[in-house]
């Protein structure tokens, strides 16, 4: 198949890379404001280069990967809809959620499927958490716990346009949270600080938090971020049922120091970037969409899972601001 790709920033270049080893993808076209990293990617992956969006759609592309700024979301998505191709779009789906929930609305009715990328959904060792989750072995749960930790923060242009630490870091955990655990989140209470970069703190956002999410069924998840960890990056999930407890990312490139006494465990070298973290798991993430333009899958990440982590971070974000416990359909409703 033909995909045409929109953006080739940091992480629209992984995408080319990634999908031009995927023996589904015949050929790429690539697109970007900026004709020295479309080049680039032409030279890099043999892409052809157009020098639009509109050109793109019109280039015979069976798919498109919006790898964008993520003010262009929503038109790239709605643009690829009303062509009747295919989209996978990096999260989040808007800048704002009223805006993304205007994009549900446009596209509701359309079959032209959409895969909003969370990548953590297609990580084997939280599909196994999933399959462990459903299958009942671990009894009833009663504590989730996710944790992101970044090496070091971005930098202050990236924070600034970011929309704050929970919309753009823990909305990855409280998506897993959501997929892995099939339960849904009712209440927060968050927490944040400031120790580190001074930028952060100027921009109104926290380089540390932590959140307490109520699931729907009484569970309760336990949400750890950070934009400072010095020995590297650090992604993992706790589940604890009444029957077993289970671990994500317990191995041996887990980016901390045991100081138990004999204990050699964590022993490789630590994950310092999430394309190191999930480099496996994005390239099943692209060739799940390649499945889905095929037209042999649904969607694996829809719009309206995305709006639903969306919630999540509006949630935790206001309870940071009030300092107060903040529900779901208090941020839903506005």
């Amino acid at each position: 198949m033909r995909i045409g790709i929109l953006g080739l920033g940091r992480i629209g270049a992984f995408h080319a890379e990634t999908l031009s080893g995927l023996d589904a993808v015949d050929s790429l076209v690539v697109t970007d404001p900026f004709a020295d990293a479309a080049k680039a990617a032409a030279e890099r992956f043999g892409a052809e280069v157009v020098d639009s969006p509109d050109a793109l759609l019109a280039a015979g592309v069976d798919g498109i990967v919006v790898a964008a700024a993520t003010d262009a979301h929503p038109a790239l998505i709605l643009a690829g809809v009303e062509a009747g191709i295919p989209v996978f779009c990096e999260k989040p789906v808007a800048k704002t959620m009223s805006e993304g929930v205007e994009v549900l609305k446009a596209v509701q009715g359309s079959d032209v499927p959409i895969q909003i990328g969370y990548n953590r959904r297609f990580d084997t060792g939280f599909v196994n958490a999933r399959a462990a989750v459903q299958s009942g072995e671990l009894g009833k749960l009663h504590t989730v716990r996710s944790t992101t930790l970044d090496p070091a923060p971005p930098p202050a242009a990236y924070i600034a346009a970011s929309g704050g630490i929970f919309r753009d870091c823990s909305v990855h955990d409280f998506d897993i949270i959501r997929w892995v655990t099939g339960r849904e989140v009712t209440e927060v209470y968050a927490v944040g600080g400031n120790r580190g970069a001074d930028y952060i703190k100027e921009a109104g956002d926290a380089d540390t938090t932590g959140a307490i999410l109520t699931l729907d069924d009484g569970t309760i998840a336990v949400v750890s971020n950070s934009r400072h960890n010095a020995r590297g990056y650090d992604v993992r999930m706790e589940i604890h049922g009444f029957q077993d407890s289970i671990a994500v990312g317990l191995e041996d490139k887990l980016p901390l120091r045991s100081v138990e006494p004999g204990v050699t465990f964590p022993a490789g070298t630590p994950h310092d970037f999430f394309m190191d973290r999930f480099t496996a798991a994005y390239r099943a993430e692209l060739t799940a969409f390649t499945e889905v333009v095929a037209g042999a899958r649904p969607s694996p990440c829809t719009i309206e899972d995305a709006l639903e982590a969306g919630w999540i971070a509006d949630a935790c974000t206001l309870s940071l601001h009030e300092h107060r416990p903040v529900t779901i359909e208090e941020v839903r409703q506005g």
